[in-house]
């Protein structure tokens, strides 16, 4: 890897048409949190530059061709970006992988997604109607219901999964006929910056799409205040969530948050019946609680297992969790990657002390593993740990630790298990583990969750709207509510035969 020293600052703010430097000239390291070494060196904007790309952003909706371009030819380009990203395929996943820390095989698969979604919103798009007719009750009126593009977006997006989260806002934005300004994590910017190259490429008009590389703090806050912006959608912790809400409320413009979530992953015992049925519900949860090292929204962080298979259960997972091969996402083999940096490993180490001195018992990792050749000391590595004896009054099972860190939580009843499940202040996934049909309707219908996975955890589907209950938010992606966040209504009257109405005698 090259030295950090030789690494120069790429111009990474796209702005009407053309990439530059910050307005300051400052810039960024970007770190493989593997080693902890710069592998790039970007932008870093400011309020400066996020006006810039608003500005022209603005001038792109108002005047330029994008937001009338029929359906038919945005739905081609987006296409057109499907194609380049699956052409880019390998160069992207590994720069997903050396970016936010992930296995090769999991940046492909992102990537994959990524492709899907633009496929997704160009099919949606293209088979719509042009409009809902309503019946106004006389042949002379012709009433119509359509939808518009809302107009200048601006797209926050949070560093766990970087491209596809970025995808799921872009995608609809375009489809629907918006421009917009992404703000990408700027510990992770990498594949976003790549993204809009690809978008270019691929034949959209200069101003559509805007990038600007830089902190949360300063261009974020400034996106999400700026009175010529007509939407902002984050996707990030419940803090910065309700920052950007307030920041955006004075101009009212329309805001769409994807927070946190606090997963709970419910096992009856009569999942457990059989061995199969037990060997899938336990390599289940270890997908659900450890894939990307935990850093998923989604992860299924809470077990919570039935009493009577708990010793079992807890005794197997454990087993296996410490089997888990950490170290850099390129190394063959390896199974979980580092933490994102420094700071979210020291988050996750705090998570992990408060629960000891609370009294959870630990029943594997709660360490920073031995150095490895595919694991360096100067990288942000944290073992998979299980934390048995854990309850609702711990900070590690109230609050979203966004780490390889797995609470056990044990319930007798089904009543109990739903209970529980539902004792968070997010609302976001969770997961049902049983044999019996009945009951996994029953508790399904009972969580207060936006999505309920039966027997599985963590798939989801483009046609299937994505979002959550409680401080989980308040915005929908992917699915036909995904593009309807980024459309206004507008109801189209028109009086074929119009007559005077003789209120007024004049």
């Amino acid at each position: 890897m090259a030295d950090s020293t030789a690494l120069r600052a790429r111009d990474t703010i796209y702005a009407g048409g053309e990439w530059r430097a910050a307005v300051s000239g400052a810039s960024r390291e970007i770190l493989d949190p593997a080693d902890a070494r710069a592998f790039a060196v970007v932008a870093e904007g400011d309020e400066k530059d996020t006006d810039l790309a608003v500005a022209a952003a603005r001038r792109a909706f108002d005047e330029g061709p994008w937001p009338r371009t029929p359906v038919t030819e945005r739905a081609a380009l987006l296409r057109r970006v499907a194609g380049l990203l699956v052409r880019d395929r390998e160069e992207l996943g590994l720069l997903e992988a050396q970016d936010a820390g992930k296995t090769v095989e999991e940046g492909r698969v992102d990537i994959d997604c990524v492709a899907d979604a633009f496929r997704y919103f160009a099919d949606l798009v293209a088979a719509e109607a042009p409009g809902r007719v309503v019946d106004a009750g006389s042949p002379d009126i012709h009433s119509v219901v359509v939808h518009e593009p809302v107009g200048v977006c601006a797209l926050i997006t949070p560093w766990n999964y970087p491209l596809l989260q970025a995808s799921w806002k872009i995608a609809p934005a375009l489809a629907a006929g918006n421009t917009f300004v992404v703000k990408p994590s700027e510990i992770t910017p990498m594949t976003t910056v790549a993204l809009i190259g690809l978008l270019t490429e691929a034949g959209l008009p200069a101003g559509v799409a805007n990038i600007v590389t830089g902190p949360g703090h300063t261009v974020g806050a400034r996106m999400a205040e700026h009175p010529d912006v007509d939407l902002v959608s984050f996707t990030g912790g419940l803090v910065s969530g309700t920052k950007v809400a307030q920041a955006a409320a004075p101009t009212v413009k329309k805001v769409a948050l994807e927070l946190g979530g606090k997963n709970p992953n419910v096992v009856f015992a009569d999942a457990c019946a059989t061995e199969e049925g037990f060997d899938t519900a336990v390599d289940q949860a270890l997908n659900a609680a450890f894939i990307h090292s935990g850093q998923v929204c989604s992860a299924g962080a809470r077990l919570i297992v039935e009493e009577s298979v708990r010793d079992r259960f807890v005794a197997e997972l454990a087993r296996r969790a410490e089997k888990i091969r950490l170290g850099r996402g390129t190394e063959d083999g390896v199974e979980c990657g580092p933490l994102v940096s420094a700071q979210q490993r020291e988050k996750v180490e705090s998570y992990v002390d408060s629960a000891l001195k609370e009294g959870a018992v630990l029943r594997c990792g709660g360490k920073r593993p031995e150095p490895a050749p595919e694991r360096p000391a100067s990288g942000y590595f944290y073992e998979p740990t299980v934390l048995d004896r854990c309850h609702r009054e711990m900070r590690v099972v109230r609050e979203e630790v966004f780490g390889p860190v797995l609470t056990v939580e044990t319930f007798r009843t089904e009543d109990e298990a739903v209970a529980l499940a539902n004792d968070t202040e997010y609302g976001l996934a969770g997961g049902v583990w049983t044999a019996d049909p009945g009951r996994a309707r029953r508790v399904a219908g009972r969580l207060r969750h936006g999505t309920v996975w039966i027997n599985d955890f963590h798939p989801y589907l483009p046609q299937a709207e994505w979002g959550g209950f409680g401080k989980s938010g308040t915005g929908r992606e992917l699915g036909p509510a995904g593009l309807a966040e980024y459309r206004e209504t507008k109801h189209v009257y028109q009086n074929l035969a119009p007559a005077p109405v003789r209120w007024f005698r004049g």
